[in-house]
């Protein structure tokens, strides 16, 4: 998977990077992605970025056009002169081997430009010293608050190293936010509490951007298993995150760098985004003749036993959607921490329980996964492997496949919601299968599919 992808990004982003543990590479490496991704034929094919922070000349070679602004008069000119490409925007030179960053008023200037020419904008706004993890001190990060989303990065490789300024920017910062002592190891609970402090990661990211945590070095498989969990422990503070190998492989030739990944589709390995599961139990059960919701199975309610699959396999929220029989199915789930919505138009079809359930999923949902209450013998491990493919795919569909034929539940990705909305009838997500493309998940349990609609499917179910 892409970055660009991973990111979710228009042609035309704004977007303000900061952290250590390759924040510099993932800049450049987005840079050319966006340099990749298609518009409209009028527009110049260029991607701007500027730093609030000192930039290294090694840096700078990264681009394939460097200004350094001096004056208002040449940000005209440049305006005017605006290249194809990656091009870098930097103050004045500060040493031998370094150029200063653009103060606020400079960056408002770039901002107004992408804004005009429609160009992406990325803003490299602090430093690490090449270091994997760092608090930002007193006078940093510098993010304008026009940038749509911030992008937190962090090395993996600082797990298990000491705090020491051979690893970490800033030691007595993270000491103060994680409660170590200098030379403890770096636990997954202290990588977690720097990532989710209003004084580490999350310092002065503006209300309304996006936040997005990169949890980069995800080098060996004992790692990837440390990013999922951080991920899943982490991910209430972010509206993403990203496990990545983003590694800088450069080779120098003349005056330029180029990127040599030796995969760059597996750059990427999972996003992990706010997952909702949505009970569809609204029907008036008419070949049944009672309410089948509230059916028992082994001692429970069916809509119960789905909402608790659903919670189980970490599902948030969880929405009951209701309708026909809308008090004795509140009453079956009481107790449970979940949101209920009444449709009231259920009688309509199965379209208007799907929207009801789009509509009550919060907006930071990247995906909701649709569950039968009458489908009992879903089990929690397929609910998770469904999850699990679509953090490493970011398919618009995911659904498992029995005996070669489509079964339910399924995962549809944000991309669908407007589709599913649309639906009207009594039609479901299946309508959306032939406009989408769509990533299996072979399963083995053939009872998983079992459904109940009426006496004889539901005396089979109790005989099982």
């Amino acid at each position: 998977m892409r970055l660009v992808q991973a990111l979710r990004y228009p042609p035309s982003p704004r977007l303000a990077l900061v952290g250590a543990g390759g924040k510099t590479f993932a800049l450049f490496q987005l840079a050319r992605e966006l340099l990749e991704t298609p518009s409209e034929p009028s527009h110049k094919k260029a991607v701007l970025i500027t730093a609030t922070t000192h930039l290294d000349a090694n840096q700078i070679l990264l681009a394939d056009h460097h200004f350094s602004i001096h004056t208002p008069e040449e940000f005209e000119r440049l305006e005017v002169q605006l290249p194809n490409g990656v091009i870098l925007i930097t103050g004045t030179p500060s040493g031998e081997d370094r150029v200063s960053g653009l103060n606020l008023a400079s960056i408002d200037r770039v901002c107004e430009l992408a804004e005009r020419q429609r160009l992406p904008l990325l803003i490299k706004a602090d430093g690490s010293r090449l270091r994997p993890i760092k608090a930002p001190a007193a006078h940093e990060p510098v993010i304008p608050q026009s940038v749509d989303t911030v992008l937190v990065t962090a090395g993996l490789s600082a797990l298990g190293k000491p705090l020491s300024p051979e690893w970490v920017q800033h030691p007595e910062l993270v000491a103060r936010i994680t409660g170590l002592l200098p030379g403890d190891s770096i636990t997954q609970d202290a990588f977690e509490a720097l990532m989710t402090s209003p004084a580490g990661g999350l310092k002065d990211i503006p209300e309304s951007a996006r936040r997005i945590a990169l949890l980069n070095q995800a080098d060996s498989p004992q790692l990837q298993t440390n990013a999922n969990n951080i991920a899943k422990n982490i991910l209430t503070s972010y509206n993403a995150i990203i496990i990545s190998t983003l590694d800088p492989q450069i080779e120098t030739r003349t005056k330029r760098c180029n990127f040599k990944t030796t995969s760059p589709q597996d750059e990427v390995l999972a996003v992990h985004e706010p997952v909702a599961g949505i009970v569809l139990a609204a029907g008036g059960s008419t070949r049944m003749a009672q309410p089948k919701q509230i059916l028992n199975f082994r001692s429970q309610p069916l809509v119960r036993i789905a909402a608790q699959t659903a919670l189980a396999a970490d599902l948030a929220p969880v929405i009951v959607v209701t309708g026909a029989f809308d008090n004795q199915v509140k009453a079956a789930l009481e107790g449970l921490p979940i949101t209920i919505v009444h449709n009231p138009d259920w009688h309509y079809g199965q379209s208007t329980s799907v929207a009801a359930g789009i509509n009550a999923a919060p907006s930071r949902t990247g995906s909701a996964i649709f569950l039968l209450a009458d489908q009992p013998l879903v089990s929690e491990s397929m609910i998770r492997k469904l999850v699990e493919l679509h953090t490493q795919t970011l398919s618009p569909i995911v659904a498992p496949s029995i005996n070669g034929h489509r079964s339910n539940p399924v995962l549809f990705d944000r991309v669908t919601f407007s589709d599913l909305l649309d639906l009207s009838g009594d039609i479901g997500g299946r309508a959306l299968f032939s406009k989408y493309q769509v990533s299996w998940l072979p399963w083995m349990e053939a009872t998983s599919a079992i459904d109940i609609d009426t006496p004889d499917d539901y005396q089979h179910l109790l005989d099982i």
